[in-house]
């Protein structure tokens, strides 16, 4: 994985290809449409996403979607962090389904998905602002909830850390929280979840 974030172009061209060389797959994440260009001249079939601001290919054999992984977001304001969480575990190798904007203030939204939730093997639950979502989804759940606290919200949000500490005060079992906008970290957590849920192969 290349975090985009403080490189040049280049630099994230030369190490995109010097890690595809090696293991058959790279990751670009925070990734700038100036990166994307610099990227395509050397790895032609590399995806690029707008929304979730990232570069993926994963050209190794056996990489198949096997387990699946529900990427859920509260707000439509979330969305670029868990489009983030989705690209990372489909590169992975693991089926996704996404479900956006059902937060708990309006809870039938969620309840609306619950059905289609509760047959994923790990959840991705990102949410900003009081950060409530992953501790309701996850008592009505029976797979792990990873949390991710998005930096959306008013001043005493305190750009994530108060749904950050709300997550990390979960009362309800099985809630794992990653950093504050770390799709990333909370897509490739639930692929590795998903891949051992006992109907999965190795990513």
């Amino acid at each position: 994985m290349v975090f985009g974030d403080g490189k040049t172009p280049q630099q994230v061209r030369s190490i995109a290809e010097e890690i595809l060389s090696r293991s058959g797959r790279v990751l670009v994440t925070r990734a700038t449409v100036e990166m994307r260009d610099a990227v395509a001249e050397a790895i032609p079939g590399a995806a690029y996403d707008p929304v979730a601001r990232t570069i993926s290919l994963n050209t190794r054999e056996g990489a198949g979607a096997a387990g699946l992984v529900a990427v859920v977001s509260a707000g439509t304001s979330d969305i670029p962090v868990a489009a983030e969480a989705a690209v990372t575990a489909e590169w992975m190798g693991r089926h996704v389904e996404s479900h956006h904007d059902v937060g708990v203030a309006g809870l039938h939204r969620l309840l609306d998905r619950l059905g289609d939730i509760r047959r994923a093997d790990a959840i991705v639950a990102v949410a900003g602002m009081d950060g409530a979502m992953p501790s309701v989804l996850a008592g009505l759940v029976g797979s792990p909830v990873i949390a991710v606290p998005t930096s959306i919200g008013y001043g005493a949000s305190f750009e994530g850390v108060g749904p950050l500490l709300t997550m990390l005060n979960a009362c309800s079992a099985g809630v794992a929280v990653v950093n504050i906008d770390n799709g990333f970290g909370a897509g490739y957590m639930a692929a590795v979840i998903a891949a051992g849920a006992g109907r999965a192969g190795p990513g």
